[in-house]
């Protein structure tokens, strides 16, 4: 969960106020080691940001800084040989949404646990990138189909974790929170993951021509997982937190999970908008090639650019392979 954001909130209130000369005011706010945080704004705008300095260190020219909805991130240079990012809300964006974003993001420096200025440099900007993800797809609570889709992408990682798939290359390989073309890049090809609370049959929106098109990365899975809304399962905040809990041992995984689940569209502040709770009921997977239900750039007729379709999948993935076999079909395992 993120930091309280009292500190903040009362630095922000106490920098209020326009200034006559441009330039930057600001309160210095509890620091982990290794990085500089104040809590500031800056004249003429008068805008809320979080500068976080890092010693010893220097930003690339070339590296493109995330630049969201509603934020903005800068270089600075306030003349004391540190590298200086500013993360400023725009005028467009909301207060109590860039409050929570600044808040998680100075929480996430805090868990980092090290003094190195470079990875907490890098830990700043992947959780800001997370957030960017975020705030393009609406920074709303997801639909309860997305609910869903989520919770079905958390059991087929934990699955892969579970069958011996290192956590970092696991977290490394869910490229779904990136809007990838498939939801898992393992080994030489990839898993595409859906996931339904339907009791008959296992219907399923395919979003692209290319989500079930193996020519780029083979093989290619298909894994279909079977929710049942029970009282005896989780809700997905409860998802959240058991692969947290099983990541707790590794600072890099659990770092990148919560900036994954962010980026997929899950905030922990939202935990009371998600009240049902899923059982995972089996997770089949078929590899997708000729015979299989879908539609892909070489199969449709000439000038059909993209698609949108559903399809019954039941047939199509019959008694399924476990994910172990899967893995070692890609080369993961």
């Amino acid at each position: 969960m993120a930091r309280p954001n009292e500190e903040i909130v009362m630095a922000w209130a106490s920098l209020a106020g326009s200034s006559a000369s441009a330039g930057w005011s600001s309160i210095p706010i509890v620091s982990p080691a290794g990085c500089a945080l104040l809590a500031a704004r800056r004249s003429p705008d008068n805008e809320e940001a979080i500068l976080a300095g890092f010693a010893g260190l220097s930003i690339p020219a070339a590296e493109k800084l995330p630049d969201g909805q509603g934020f903005a991130v800068e270089r600075v240079d306030l003349g004391d040989g540190k590298a200086w990012m500013a993360l400023t809300r725009r005028p467009t964006g909301g207060v109590e949404l860039f409050l929570a974003m600044a808040s998680d993001v100075v929480s996430a420096l805090e868990s980092e646990g090290t003094s190195d200025p470079q990875r907490l440099a890098r830990a700043f900007l992947a959780r800001v990138r997370a957030w960017q993800e975020f705030m393009r797809k609406g920074a709303q609570v997801l639909s309860p189909e997305k609910e869903i889709g989520l919770v079905g992408e958390l059991a087929v990682l934990s699955a892969i974790i579970a069958a011996g798939v290192d956590p970092d290359m696991a977290l490394k390989a869910w490229v779904g929170p990136q809007d990838a073309n498939q939801d898992f890049e393992l080994g030489t090809g990839a898993i595409e993951v859906k996931a339904t609370v339907s009791p008959i049959g296992f219907p399923a929106h395919i979003s692209s021509l290319a989500q079930l098109d193996d020519s780029t990365l083979q093989p290619l899975f298909l894994a279909g997982a079977r929710l049942v809304q029970s009282a005896a399962g989780l809700n997905l905040p409860q998802w959240v937190d058991s692969l947290r809990a099983r990541l707790a041992g590794n600072p890099d995984a659990a770092r990148l999970f919560s900036d994954k689940v962010i980026a997929a569209g899950y905030f922990d502040a939202h935990f009371d908008k998600y009240p049902r709770k899923f059982s995972e009921a089996g997770t089949r997977l078929a590899e997708v090639g000729p015979g299989f239900p879908r539609l892909t750039p070489g199969t449709v007729p000439l000038g059909v650019t993209d698609a949108k379709y559903d399809v019954e999948l039941e047939q199509a993935l019959g008694a399924g392979i476990g994910i172990d076999m899967a893995l070692k079909k890609l080369g993961a395992l």
